[in-house]
């Protein structure tokens, strides 16, 4: 689901996210928090024309991928469609907002280490400083483990009141609004915090909701012969390759204990900057938004490292990486299929309305991989060669990220269906020809996605 387990040296990690709060101390903060990031996080959304260093020196949270923030604000730049065309229906896929951490175990790792060196008095003031701010974070978070924070509730008000606002024809009078959710509590409490503001924008909308293992099969797939998470042998020697000039911190362990020799046989130097890292990041989406005290202990070099490391293991187990099989993104055939069937039933219609969906960034992440938006279907076994193409994993996937397929028409009688995909809602490319960009004719995708389905499941079966 949501929780990427790491590897490091044939072990394995977790990190996560954190925290319900007050409307007021949302709205109050939330422009104070994001203002900063706006310019520079739409520049991320748009282009890449910045090195992943550069946004990283302007937003560290940026470098804890997954754990990214959404942007409270978006660009409103939208290309006009074709003369006569208009939006008539939206499909959608989004992931949950900003959260807790799944599980304490997250934050264990890091905490316990200090704990210990702190048992035999092996603290720095700066150690002993640290330690209290992990006393601090672990309070707040207990007993809400993976629960949507405040901010995580505001995003997807946002998301969907600039949708009616930038879409309001598809949106206007009494509007059919289907909702889907897969059965976690943070993603339900994201699609009603969306609908909600639906409704609110519109009182006249008619909207249904749903939360049932019985759309799990599309909604949230665990393929059985595509494991979730794993690496092969080859692919594990990849990434211990690729990763052992960027592991360990010496000059934190040197400002945090006393005597950093004699710890190391308490506290495992890579495992501990790494978590401690996350930790300082994660805190960005709670109400202890303000205290980056943690963050402030990595310089934007190390904050650069560790998104390498972290993008390289996204881009092994969940893109086109032939060390890895190579396969990964076909395990959300199903939902693309789904996606593909709900919009070939409702263009028939005189008016579908919207079609909303409520999932994980494990989901999103092959989805995207899978549809080659943007080129992340990019295959390679050079893992050096990632970040230099464009696939920076973080781009994809920050809390409340989310998949928009707009569709045109002139009339209900209008065969020639175009549509555009917004990605974090700004306008993405698609690896097939058209005429008519950022639009594309609904009946070219459909073939091409079809064709790409039926050539993996006949090798699948083969």
């Amino acid at each position: 689901m949501c929780m990427q387990e790491k590897e490091m040296k044939n072990k394995k990690y977790e990190v996560r996210r954190q925290k319900p709060g007050v409307r007021r101390w949302i709205f109050a903060h939330l422009f104070t928090l994001h203002f900063l990031f706006f310019i520079l996080y739409a520049s991320t959304f748009t282009s890449q024309a910045q090195s992943v260093l550069d946004i990283i020196r302007q937003k560290p949270a940026y470098a804890s991928c997954n754990y990214d923030i959404y942007p409270d604000s978006i660009p409103d730049n939208l290309t006009p469609a074709p003369s006569g065309k208009y939006p008539f229906y939206i499909s959608h896929y989004g992931r949950h907002g900003s959260r807790y951490i799944n599980r304490r175990s997250g934050y264990e790792i890091p905490y316990k280490m200090m704990v210990q060196a702190n048992g035999v008095n092996e603290l720095t003031a700066t150690g002993r400083r640290v330690l209290q701010e992990m006393n601090l974070i672990l309070e707040d978070s207990e007993g809400r483990w993976g629960d949507l924070t405040s901010l995580g509730r505001i995003q997807h008000q946002m998301i969907i009141r600039r949708m009616m606002k930038r879409f309001p024809k598809v949106f206007a009078d009494s509007v059919n609004v289907s909702a889907v959710s897969t059965t976690v509590p943070r993603c339900i409490m994201s699609m009603v915090e969306a609908l909600k503001e639906l409704v609110q924008q519109n009182p006249k909308a008619v909207v249904t909701m749903n939360a049932s293992n019985r759309t799990q099969w599309y909604m949230n797939h665990q393929d059985p012969l595509l494991p979730h998470g794993k690496l092969t042998k080859e692919a594990q020697k990849a990434y211990d390759a690729y990763t052992a000039s960027r592991l360990g911190n010496s000059r934190l362990m040197e400002m945090l204990f006393k005597n950093p020799d004699i710890v190391k046989e308490l506290v495992d130097e890579s495992f501990f900057n790494y978590y401690l890292m996350k930790m300082g990041l994660f805190q960005l989406n709670t109400p202890l938004y303000k205290n980056t005290y943690l963050t402030s202990l990595f310089t934007t070099e190390d904050l650069y490292r560790m998104w390498q490391i972290d993008n390289a293991l996204w881009y092994l187990r969940y893109g086109f990486c032939p060390l890895n099989g190579g396969d990964y993104p076909y395990s959300q055939r199903h939902l693309l299929r789904q996606l593909i069937a709900d919009a070939d039933s409702c263009i028939r219609l005189d008016r579908p309305g919207v079609q909303l969906r409520f999932g994980h960034d494990t989901v999103l992440l092959p989805l995207v991989c899978l549809i080659g938006l943007n080129g992340y279907d990019f295959s390679t076994s050079d893992l050096e060669s990632i970040e230099k193409h464009g696939w920076w994993s973080s781009s994809i996937f920050p809390m409340g990220a989310n998949v928009q397929f707009i569709f045109y028409r002139r009339n209900p009688k209008d065969r020639d269906i175009l549509f555009k995909v917004l990605l974090n809602e700004v306008e993405a490319t698609l690896p097939i020809h058209t005429d008519c960009a950022p639009y594309y004719h609904w009946t070219d995708f459909r073939r091409y996605c079809l064709k790409k389905l039926d050539r993996y499941e006949k090798k699948r079966t083969n």
